[in-house]
């Protein structure tokens, strides 16, 4: 019989004394993504971070446990770990071991690469994101294992390039097909949640298209007050062609191409979040004094983050720092465009309507134009959740967290998961991760909450448990 005090007993030890130091040493290793670091194969960084866990595997093997790593030429390695269960069926549980940059704005107290706890929270890129998935997986698995309980065969898929888009693990989920099997449930610890209260579950991801924007005025820079008024300015071509499909005031998209029809049960579950957390949820963000979210009510603000397309300029080229720009009509601009869209929507189809809106009529002055959109991702809009694991989440939620689970979308992305619908039509899907308010996930100060993952943890072999006898 499960009972949740020992497993949670359990939990929490193997948290204190087996995941957190590998976590903190896992912080320590730099293995940015592929597309952060180009000379991964040469940098030890990733080698670093692999070898730390397989000997944690090693070290902490389930009876009947094989691991296998996966180095196909010219690709990031994966780590596939095979559990053997008693009961039918097989999960599949995933994760990722490659981070983002370090970035700027950590507190002097730590960095981006030194682990810090305190008050509860783990410090350090890649620890929440997703570093401690890999650990956990096996502390859900041992969990039950040390309780006796009966759960399925496991499977865990970790790979190192998900911060680039996931482009090498379709080849291995092939090259791994026979040894993976069929998959009845999935499990993903790589997701968001709106509070620290409950077990939440991640129903859509939006996909996303990403470039660059272009405008060449020069073929070098010249004097501002010689060539101003008779140059146009590069920044603002590019400002009069975002306008086209960009309004600058709301952030709306403008082609009608990028919108889909919300479906009803998504907008439902929306209008319950916003009733539990509501207001709440907009506190997650650092927001400066004085701003304010956009001029919506909670439940059109969480449809904006998850359903709607927006566009984000996340870089710059051509333009010095303020301190070592001089008096200069710089001869040319770049921007880094990121455009996140509706979960259902095909990336292809929104990259024809973007690059309709913005190269249909010429730039202004006539200046040259270069559009390159050459990344896209497509979306995923889960599965409706079988009776059995919509009651799984909602009572392991109020066992351990003392509320029910909530449901929502995520505005990021996680390619590999409509890869894996398609792959797999029949499985049911739990999408949740450890990224809560202000863990900031990307930016500086990421942490993770290890009161919140020892629950979720704890969370995840119940709902295995009940996988086990559905």
């Amino acid at each position: 019989m499960f009972d949740p005090a020992s497993i949670e007993r359990f939990i929490d030890r193997y948290w204190d004394e087996e995941i957190v130091p590998a976590l903190s040493d896992y912080i320590r290793i730099p293995c940015l993504s592929p597309a952060f670091d180009a000379d991964w194969a040469n940098s030890g960084h990733m080698d670093a971070a692999l070898e730390l866990c397989l000997a944690w595997l090693k070290a902490h093997a389930l009876e009947g446990m094989t691991v296998r790593v996966g180095r196909l030429p010219g690709r990031t390695p994966v780590i596939l770990v095979d559990c053997p269960g008693q009961a039918d069926g097989t999960v599949l549980m995933y994760g990722h071991l490659d981070k983002q940059p370090e970035m700027e704005g950590w507190d002097e107290a730590s960095g981006p690469w030194e682990p810090r706890l305190e008050g509860g929270r783990l410090y350090g890129r890649g620890g929440a994101d997703d570093g401690y998935a890999l650990f956990a997986s096996i502390a859900t698995l041992a969990a039950l294992d040390d309780a006796q309980l009966p759960r399925a065969r496991a499977v865990l898929l970790i790979e190192f390039s998900e911060e680039s888009g996931s482009p090498d693990l379709p080849a291995y989920v092939e090259h791994f097909a026979d040894d993976i099997g069929e998959v009845d449930l999935v499990i993903c610890l790589d997701s968001g949640v709106g509070s620290y209260d409950q077990l939440w579950s991640t129903t859509s991801l939006r996909g996303m298209v990403g470039g660059t924007l272009q405008a060449d005025v020069l073929t070098e820079g010249i004097h501002s007050g010689d060539g101003s008024g008779v140059v146009a300015e590069s920044f603002r071509v590019l400002r009069a062609l975002l306008d086209r499909i960009d309004d600058p005031i709301t952030g709306v998209l403008r082609p009608k191409a990028l919108h889909v029809e919300i479906p009803a049960s998504r907008v439902a579950q929306a209008e319950r979040v916003a009733g539990v957390v509501g207001d709440e949820m907009m506190g997650k963000y650092p927001w400066v004094e004085g701003i304010r979210p956009m001029p919506q009510t909670p439940v059109e603000l969480i449809l904006d983050r998850t359903w709607r397309p927006t566009l984000t300029i996340t870089g710059q080229d051509g333009l010095p720092s303020c301190a070592d720009a001089g008096n200069v009509l710089r001869p040319f601009t770049r921007l880094k465009l990121s455009f996140r869209l509706p979960p259902t929507l095909d990336p292809e189809v929104a990259r024809a309507a973007i690059e309709e809106a913005i190269t249909s009529a010429p730039a202004p002055a006539g200046a040259p134009i270069t559009l390159e959109l050459d990344e896209t991702a497509r979306g995923w809009n889960a599965p409706d959740l079988a009776p059995w694991l919509e009651e799984a989440l909602d009572d392991a939620s109020n066992t351990f967290y003392g509320r029910p689970a909530l449901h929502m979308g995520e505005g990021g992305s996680i390619p590999f998961m409509s890869m894996l619908n398609a792959r797999f039509p029949g499985a049911q899907f739990v999408i949740t991760g450890v990224l809560g308010p202000n863990s900031n996930a990307h930016g500086p100060n990421e942490f993770l909450d290890v009161p919140y993952s020892k629950k979720l943890t704890c969370c995840t072999a119940a709902v295995l448990a009940r996988h086990a006898v559905k």
